[in-house]
């Protein structure tokens, strides 16, 4: 009598071993169903439950979001095409569910009980549940949280985290639909600036090829890698300082150290100081009122004394040993 409890009790025992496999396969067979003709499946309170489970031997992936306007969830707006692109291209990828993998999006409208039960105050959250049972069965049943602390994530990226936690299976590729406006807006804008530049190439050659327009841009050039604005950019310093009584230093004294403010006033000096060089050189013999060019000839060379002066005053400044200075700035 004995041995005929122990076989029934056996026996009652195998038949719910062997229900359970079939509940959970059927969960399985119904969430893929469903997520291969749109995927991700749209989840509620109960079929959240349902796709979560225990027992069971399919991994299930599920967002939970708050897509809607008035929760102002931008980063669930942003994701949520990925999550999207990631679920179809996954579940296209394995039509017979070789992966054993389900997933499931959740929004606050549709599942505010799970939510609270859950504790959440931000969204999206995505949970990845291992499957308790069968040959991929995870020491613990606690789901796995995805780090959204970086912000938006891509479906490649989240593609790889489910891929590290669900390893020996199939992890089918994203495929990306093919950007046509992208295509034909690049095509556009290309074949709108061969367009223009074979219009506008008679008026730009002349320009290109006229020698004051290469030496001004020289000219420029050279005052401003000579006054310092490469060291201001690599040094980040400040554009003017106090004098510590009160006022304003516009000059830093020593060889390694300059202000922005600083750079600047000597540009210009070395702009006026080579433009009246220029004058005197190019300008003036043009001239042809005797009287027109000694004036001329004066006036540039008032310029450059007075310029070279106030440069040798700013080159003690840096320098308080310099000894040599010209009137008026002694």
């Amino acid at each position: 009598m004995r041995w005929l409890q122990g076989l029934l009790s056996v026996s009652l025992l195998s038949a719910g071993a062997f229900g359970a496999k079939k509940s959970t396969e059927e969960r399985f067979k119904n969430f893929h169903a469903k997520a291969l003709s749109s995927a991700p499946v749209k989840l509620n309170d109960a079929s959240y439950k349902d796709l979560t489970a225990v027992p069971r031997d399919y991994t299930g992936v599920v967002l939970l979001t708050a897509l809607e306007a008035r929760f102002g969830c931008e980063l669930c707006r942003q994701f949520q095409p990925e999550w999207e692109l990631l679920s179809r291209s996954w579940t296209k990828g394995d039509k017979k569910g070789d992966s054993r993998i389900a997933f499931g999006t959740l929004d606050f409208s549709d599942g505010r009980e799970t939510f609270v039960s859950l504790g959440l105050q931000t969204a999206p959250v995505l949970l990845l549940f291992p499957p308790t049972v069968g040959p991929h069965a995870a020491a613990s049943a606690e789901p796995l949280r995805y780090d959204f602390n970086n912000g938006p994530q891509s479906a490649e990226q989240v593609h790889a985290w489910i891929a590290r936690h669900t390893p020996d299976r199939p992890h089918p590729a994203i495929k990306r639909p093919f950007n046509w406006m992208k295509w034909f807006a690049t095509a556009t804008l290309l074949s709108g600036s061969v367009s223009l530049a074979y219009v506008a190439w008679p008026y730009v050659t002349p320009i290109l090829g006229s020698r004051n327009v290469w030496a001004a841009i020289s000219l420029i050039s050279i005052l401003l890698f000579t006054s310092g604005h490469m060291f201001n950019h690599i040094r980040n310093v400040p554009y003017i300082a106090g004098d510590g009584k009160g006022g304003i230093s516009y000059f830093a004294g020593g060889f390694q150290n300059q202000y922005g403010m600083e750079t600047q006033i000597v540009a210009a000096m070395y702009g006026i100081l080579s433009f009246a060089a220029i004058s005197l050189a190019v300008k003036v013999p043009r001239i042809a009122d005797p009287k027109s060019q000694q004036l001329m000839v004066m006036i540039w060379s008032g310029v450059l004394f007075v310029m070279y002066s106030f440069l040798l005053s700013v080159f003690r400044i840096k320098n308080g040993g310099y000894p040599f200075s010209l009137p008026p700035f002694m």
